[in-house]
């Protein structure tokens, strides 16, 4: 296992241990995971599959979701990668990428493998921190990854790369520089950009996340919850966005 394997799975054990011990924090997220929820089309034929999924918590909301990670922990389904997945073409409904997204360094290469294994009209779900006034303060102030907001951004990679053995990346701000801002947005042929919305995410904020300290009580996130539905009006203001992305 490489080092920035074993970081990756000592952060993972660290949200775990916060998780367990902050209850407004696992509501906030249940609310973000009611957003993708409700843009998953249970009709569709095919897999849910999500990526990079963490603690698996997704399967409260989506319970036929297979969840995965790039290393094996017990309460995930399976080991994925999202250069090389290992399911059949077309064999997939909907992808699901909660703080994914801004990991991927090729960000093109990833797309082209969804589009292999979606099936037509299949779905692409992002659920990415977004670079509004609150986004840039925090992420940019109170987050251990960069922003990445004037580095160069790549789409494909060179000839050197191996999808079996990407590096770690980290660039908070690529989904809003896309999504947003609009860059390399030309090279989305073959899907079809359906939704981008913003969340100011003040709960979260409040919530101190999984490192911070928490910033109200609990009994403060009904009145915070109204306030994010009326800030959330302001892309300007948001700290998180969710895209959904349809394969033509």
């Amino acid at each position: 296992m490489t080092n920035e394997l074993r970081q990756h799975q000592l952060e993972l054990e660290q949200n775990r241990a916060h998780w367990l011990r902050k209850p407004m924090l696992r509501r906030v997220y249940a609310n973000f995971y009611r957003e993708i929820a409700q843009r998953v089309i249970a009709e569709r034929a095919g897999l849910v599959v999500e990526l990079g999924s963490g603690m698996g918590n997704i399967k409260d909301h989506l319970p036929a979701c297979i969840t995965t990670d790039v290393l094996p922990n017990p309460w995930l389904d399976r080991v994925e990668n999202a250069y090389a997945l290992s399911f059949a073409d077309g064999s997939l409904s909907h992808l699901i990428l909660f703080d994914v997204w801004h990991h991927l360094e090729y960000p093109g290469e990833a797309l082209r493998e969804f589009a292999r294994v979606l099936a037509p009209g299949g779905r692409v779900i992002l659920f990415e921190p977004a670079m509004g006034l609150l986004g840039r303060f925090v992420f940019g102030c109170f987050h251990h990854e960069p922003l990445g907001l004037e580095r160069p951004m790549a789409w494909l990679a060179d000839a050197a790369f191996d999808p079996q053995a990407p590096r770690y990346y980290a660039s908070q701000g690529n989904a809003s520089r896309v999504f947003a801002r609009g860059e390399l947005r030309g090279n989305l042929d073959g899907w079809n950009v359906t939704e981008v919305a913003y969340d100011s995410a003040l709960a979260y904020l409040c919530s101190g996340g999984f490192r911070g300290p928490q910033l109200a009580p609990l009994v403060f996130l009904p009145l915070l919850s109204r306030i994010d539905r009326m800030l959330s009006r302001f892309p300007g203001l948001a700290s998180r966005m969710l895209v959904v992305l349809d394969k033509k």
